[in-house]
C-alpha cells in the first residue's frame, strides 16, 4: 500500500486543511493525477498521487485541518488485495476561526476582508480556482450584495503598520529560522547585458508579443547551467547532513496580489529551452496568482531565483529558503558607467547576488557559479 500525505510547503508550515476530494474509493489514478484540494497559510494546492494504483480509502474528510505528513488516503497497486485494516481515524476537524457558511470554498484573505466589511460569503459569486471566493470577490461585490452590506470602514491610515495574517506570520516565522539556523554568506556580481540584450532583440524582432523571451528568462537559464559547475549549491540541509539534488528545479519567487510570495518550481529547468522556459514561467505565475498550483510544484524547487528588477531595485540580498542551501537575486538591468576600451561609457548591467550556507560552500565556490553564470551570459546563443 502507497499513501498519500499532506504534503509541506517548506520548513514553517505545520498543517493545512483538506478542502476537497476528486477522488473516491475504487478510482484508478495514476502518478501526477490530481486527487484533491488543500488549502494551507500559504496558498491553496492541488495534490498529486505520486504513484499509479487504486484509491483504496479516503483517511481524512473535507474541512479537516491535519499536521505535514498524515496520512490522506490510501493506494493499492493493481491486483492488490483491498484493505482489511480498518480506516485510520480522522484528525480532530479544526474549530472555525472565521463565521464562514458551511461548503463556500474561499481565500484566507477573503475571508478576512468579507469578516472586517460585515458581508456575507454565501451572497458573493466566486472567481477562483472552482467558483472559489477570492479577495478581489469580495473588494467589488455585486450591486444588491453592495447595497444590503453596512458601510464600509473609513479607509485605514496609511502610517498605520500592516495587520498580521497568516501568510505573514508563516513568511516570518520562515525566515526568522533561516538567519537564525543557517550560516549565510552573501556575494555580489555585477554583471554585463549587453551581448544578451543584443541577442534578444534579434530573436524577438520578428515574434508577436505572447512569443518574445524577457531577460529574465535568460537569467533563470543561466542559473541552471551554472549548477552544473557548482552543483554542491543544488540541493538540501536536512536532518544534520547535505542532500545534493541530480535534478535543477529552480524556484521562481512570485509576488500574491493578496501580499506576500511563494516560490514555486520550474521543474528540470537545465534541461529546457529558453522557449520552454518562457512558456512555464509565464504558465507558473498565472496559475501562482490564480491559486492554482500543483504540490509538486511547492515542494520540489532545489534552488530559488528571486528578482525586483521589474520594480526598480538595483540589488537584493535574500535569505535562504529552507531547506535549500542557497539562493539568487538579481536586481534590474540599468545602465551603469562601464570602462570600455580606456573610456566610462553607460553600459546595461545587472547585478546577481548570491546567498549560500556556509555549512555546504563556502565563497570561493559561490564566486565560481556568480562566474559561471556571467560567462553564460556573454554568450547568450549557448544558452
Amino acid at each position: 500500500m502507497n499513501e498519500i500525505a499532506m504534503p509541506s510547503l517548506g520548513a514553517d508550515m505545520e498543517d493545512g486543511t483538506l478542502l476537497e476530494w476528486r477522488v473516491k474509493a475504487g478510482d484508478h489514478v495514476a502518478r501526477g493525477d490530481i486527487v484533491g484540494l488543500v488549502e494551507t497559510q500559504k496558498a491553496t494546492m492541488e495534490i498529486e498521487s505520486f504513484a499509479d494504483g487504486i484509491v483504496d480509502a479516503l483517511l481524512v474528510e473535507p474541512g479537516t485541518k491535519v499536521a505535514v505528513g498524515t496520512a490522506l488516503a490510501r493506494l493499492r497497486a493493481a491486483g492488490e488485495q483491498p484493505s482489511t485494516a480498518p480506516a485510520a481515524p480522522t484528525a480532530p476537524r479544526a474549530p472555525a476561526l472565521e463565521p464562514q457558511p458551511p461548503r463556500v470554498r474561499s481565500s484566507p484573505a477573503a475571508r478576512k476582508l468579507a469578516r472586517e466589511l460585515g458581508i456575507e460569503l454565501a451572497s458573493l459569486r466566486g472567481s477562483g480556482p472552482h467558483g472559489a471566493v477570492v479577495l478581489r470577490d469580495v473588494q467589488a461585490p455585486p450591486a444588491t450584495t453592495a447595497a444590503a452590506a453596512p458601510p464600509a470602514a473609513p479607509p485605514r491610515d496609511r502610517r498605520a503598520p500592516p495587520t498580521a495574517s497568516p501568510m505573514r506570520d508563516a513568511i516570518a516565522a520562515a525566515m526568522s529560522r533561516a538567519k537564525r539556523e543557517i550560516p549565510h554568506y552573501y556575494l555580489a556580481h555585477t554583471i554585463s547585458m549587453k551581448r544578451s540584450l543584443a541577442y534578444l532583440a534579434e530573436l524577438n524582432a520578428h515574434r508577436a508579443i505572447e512569443e518574445r523571451i524577457l531577460p529574465g528568462v535568460l537569467l533563470l537559464r543561466a542559473v541552471a547551467l551554472a549548477l552544473w559547475d557548482v552543483p554542491e549549491l543544488n540541493g538540501f540541509w536536512i536532518d544534520g547532513a547535505y542532500r545534493m539534488s541530480e535534478s535543477v528545479h529552480l524556484g521562481s519567487a512570485t509576488s500574491l496580489r493578496t501580499g506576500g510570495l511563494i516560490a514555486p518550481a520550474i521543474l528540470d529547468a537545465d534541461a529546457k529551452s529558453l522557449d520552454q522556459l518562457m512558456f512555464e514561467l509565464r504558465d507558473l505565475v498565472a496559475r501562482t496568482r490564480a491559486g492554482r498550483l500543483r504540490s509538486s510544484e511547492l515542494t520540489s524547487a532545489t534552488i530559488t531565483v528571486t528578482s525586483l528588477g521589474e520594480r526598480g531595485c538595483e540589488a537584493l540580498w535574500p535569505i535562504i529558503n529552507p531547506p535549500q542551501v542557497a539562493i539568487v537575486g538579481f536586481g534590474a538591468i540599468l545602465d551603469r558607467p562601464w570602462v570600455e576600451a580606456g573610456a566610462v561609457v553607460p553600459h546595461p548591467t545587472v547585478v546577481a547576488t548570491l546567498a549560500a550556507d556556509h555549512r555546504v560552500s563556502d565563497g570561493h565556490r559561490g564566486g565560481l557559479f556568480l562566474s559561471a553564470i556571467d560567462h553564460l551570459l556573454q554568450e547568450p546563443t549557448k544558452l
